[in-house]
C-alpha cells in the first residue's frame, strides 16, 4: 500500500534534465539561426559556414560567364560562383579564352540567363574572393516538371570539369559520374579540347 498522500493520480513534474535538454536544444537552434543569417541570409548573409541545404531565390542579373552568374537577392546583387564545376576561362584578366570557354559561357546563357534561379548552399557560402558559392537550379520553363540542376547539366553535357574543394562536396559524386560519362562519349571540351 502506497504511503499516505502518495497515489496512482500524482503528476511528475519535469525534472532537471528534461529542462536542461530544451536549454540545450534551444541554444543549437539559436546557432544555427546565427551562424546561417537567420531571415537576414536571403540579403547575402556574412561569410563562413551555413546549414547544409540552405536555399534562397534569386533573380539572374548577368552571366558573367561558363561557371559565374549576377544575382539580385532582396534587391541586392551578387556574384554567384558555381560549386563543384569549372568551366574554360573568357573573362579572367591575363589569362587568354580557353578551349571550350566560349561555348561553355554560351550554354549558362542559355540555362540561366534573365530567369528566376534556386541558389543551394553547402557547408561554405562565400569563396575567398566575396562570392556566394551555391548549386543551382532553374525552375522548370512554364512551371511544369521536374527543375534543372544547373551545375551538373554543365557537367554532363561536357561544357565543365569536377572541382572538388572541401566543404562544399555534397554533390561530388554525382558530378564526378557524371563528368567520366561526358568523358567517355566525348561530349563538348572531352571531345574538342
Amino acid at each position: 500500500m502506497p504511503p499516505a498522500g502518495v497515489g496512482s493520480d500524482v503528476r511528475r513534474r519535469p525534472g532537471l534534465g528534461a529542462i536542461a535538454l530544451l536549454v540545450i536544444v534551444a541554444l543549437v537552434v539559436a546557432r544555427v539561426w546565427v551562424v546561417g543569417g537567420g531571415s537576414g541570409s536571403e540579403q547575402g548573409g556574412e561569410a563562413g559556414s551555413t546549414p547544409a541545404g540552405h536555399a534562397v531565390s534569386a533573380q539572374v542579373v548577368r552571366v558573367i560567364d561558363g561557371d559565374t552568374i549576377e544575382v539580385s537577392i532582396g534587391g541586392q546583387d551578387e556574384d554567384v560562383r558555381y560549386i563543384g564545376i569549372d568551366t574554360p576561362e573568357t573573362v579572367k584578366p591575363d589569362t587568354p579564352v580557353q578551349c571550350y570557354g566560349p561555348q561553355a559561357s554560351a550554354e549558362n546563357h542559355r540555362l540561366v540567363d534573365g530567369r528566376t534561379v534556386r541558389l543551394v548552399f553547402d557547408r561554405e557560402r562565400r569563396d575567398v574572393y566575396g562570392r556566394l558559392l551555391a548549386y543551382v537550379y532553374t525552375r522548370a520553363r512554364g512551371g511544369v516538371g521536374k527543375s534543372e540542376f544547373v551545375n551538373a547539366t554543365l557537367v554532363r553535357d561536357g561544357y565543365a570539369h569536377t572541382l572538388t574543394i572541401p566543404p562544399n562536396t555534397a554533390h561530388v559524386s554525382q558530378l564526378g559520374r557524371l563528368q567520366t560519362r561526358a568523358g567517355r562519349a566525348g561530349r563538348g571540351l572531352w571531345g574538342i579540347c
